[in-house]
């Protein structure tokens, strides 16, 4: 029998992820996945900029093509590939941010890079900070006990089952969940839409469009309706509505209508998804979590609400995780993840399907609320938990940051900083730590007897004379904010430190 803090089931996106961020704390544990790689067909494409802000953090961005700043993604209506263009639909509907005011929000400018290209780094990272990955290695069965969970798995190379001992469990292991499904956890939301099929080829000469500017095509013919769209290396992908099975004249007919001009590719692989929309009614189950597609369910969409979703699920929990486990909080910390991140599967299941691309399937029954701009829905999310004070149930679920203004339970804002000389982002001073950020002397003394990092601003922490410490966190010379490893703003004061607010500091920290 092995024996390890976290036993991580799924070594996909989410799972990779989670295995990074629990390195990059130092926390030892286990990662299996019944396949013995990436997938051959790529599936996510798009990684927002909060994802690359994470990658950013744990030292691996710069291995993953940034998009150039001020980028316009967009969307167009064609008969074919190489058509006119008939119409073109908005990137976000709702959305008004213009590309170059959004860049000014983050250090990172998201990525398009395809999954089986971004998982190799994942998992090439999480290894070297001593991971412990086990490809074709499968979960058997599972059960309960007084020590956290006790895990029967198999090697599917040569059979053996072993048993692996887990202090906790996460489930990344997709829509289809094993470990979700024993524990009878259900799931709402609009449920099942539709199945799809898609054919992945290999298509260089079809690239030259791109260069009119737009990614990602919707054809519309008499009779015959797809999506094609690349993955930026020559690949293409046209899904196709149905669960029509075709065979290889099939696909590469359809293949040709698409791109309507005689242009020569290779057929790769073929795929077959389901669209729908479901949301674990809870995300934890005593040792166990649900993260990425084992927790919300949802097709792809224009921010990438699934990929994505899953991604920050990881980053939520594997600071809680560390905390528990070094005894730096209480147990109790890790009932904040099902808090604060099934409210945002939720906000992004109702956003999705409030959206004119799945609007008309989202059926009667659904009803549909008003939209957030991508600004809103990136940078401006409400999280609300017990380690967070002050974000009461009178705010929205999201909006602009700028009218946040340093709200706790929001993502600390990036400012470009000057350090001694050296050019920083705000994010930077976050990560590990619980952050306390004060221009007051008496604030910064208060960390060091709670354990917090204090960070002076002003001095040689010097803020932009255009977006000042006070305005941009929302304090005054004689207050302070506190942030969280995870970067989100847990607690914040407008006054000089007396008995009342430390105390409500010390039971935001949950110790």
């Amino acid at each position: 029998m092995l024996h390890t803090p976290i036993l991580v089931v799924g070594g996909s996106l989410v799972g990779l992820s989670t295995s990074l961020f629990l390195s990059w704390h130092g926390v030892a544990h286990i990662v299996i996945d019944k396949h013995p790689g990436s997938s051959p067909h790529p599936r996510a494409l798009g990684f927002t900029e909060t994802t690359l802000e994470h990658y950013r953090a744990v030292g691996i961005a710069d291995q993953i093509p940034q998009v150039p700043a001020g980028t316009r993604l967009r969307r167009v209506t064609v008969e074919s590939l190489v058509g006119d263009w008939k119409s073109e639909q908005a990137w976000t509907p709702g959305d008004v941010a213009e590309p170059v005011r959004r860049a000014e929000q983050s250090p990172c400018t998201g990525a398009a890079i395809a999954q089986d290209r971004l998982e190799p780094i994942l998992r090439a990272a999480a290894a070297k900070g001593g991971a412990d990955l086990r490809g074709s290695t499968e979960l058997i069965d599972f059960q309960l006990d007084q020590d956290g969970v006790l895990a029967l798995v198999r090697d599917r190379a040569n059979g053996q089952q072993y048993e692996i001992s887990a202090r906790y469990l996460i489930a990344a292991d997709g829509a289809g969940s094993a470990v979700r499904e024993k524990l009878g956890i259900p799931r709402s939301g609009v449920g099942h839409l539709g199945v799809l099929r898609s054919v992945l080829f290999h298509c260089p000469g079809a690239d030259a469009v791109l260069q009119r500017g737009a990614q990602q095509f919707s054809i519309e013919q008499q009779g015959f309706r797809a999506f094609l769209t690349t993955y930026g290396d020559s690949r293409w992908v046209l899904m196709l509505d149905g669960d029509a099975e075709r065979t290889e004249a099939e696909l590469q007919s359809v293949i040709r209508r698409a791109l309507g001009a005689d242009i020569a590719f290779d057929i790769i692989t073929t795929g077959r998804w389901e669209m729908a929309g479901r949301i674990a009614d809870t995300y934890r189950h005593g040792p166990i979590f649900l993260a990425g597609d084992a927790a919300h369910q949802l097709p792809p969409t224009r921010g990438g609400f699934g990929a994505n979703t899953g991604i920050d699920d990881a980053w939520n929990l594997a600071w809680k995780l560390k905390r528990v486990l070094a005894g730096e909080a209480a147990p109790a910390l890790l009932d904040t993840y099902d808090a604060e991140r099934r409210p945002i599967g939720w906000l992004r299941h109702q956003q999705t399907f409030s959206r004119p691309d799945y609007a008309a399937r989202a059926g009667a029954a659904f009803k549909p609320e008003p939209l957030f701009g991508n600004d809103a829905l990136e940078f401006g999310q409400l999280v609300r938990s017990a380690a967070v004070a002050g974000a009461g149930p009178e705010l929205p679920a999201a909006a602009a940051p700028g009218e946040w203004a340093g709200q706790p339970g929001t993502r600390a804002p990036h400012v470009w900083l000057d350090r001694a000389g050296r050019r920083m982002s705000s994010l930077d001073l976050f990560g590990k730590e619980y952050v306390l950020l004060s221009a007051s002397e008496a604030w910064l003394a208060v960390a060091g007897e709670l354990g917090l990092q204090p960070v002076a601003a002003g001095g040689d922490l010097a803020f932009p004379p255009a977006q000042p410490f006070g305005a941009v966190f929302g304090v005054p010379p004689a207050g302070a904010t506190v942030v969280r490893p995870d970067g989100i703003i847990g607690w914040r004061s407008q006054a000089a430190p007396d008995d009342g607010s430390i105390g409500e500091l010390a039971a935001t920290l949950m110790r």
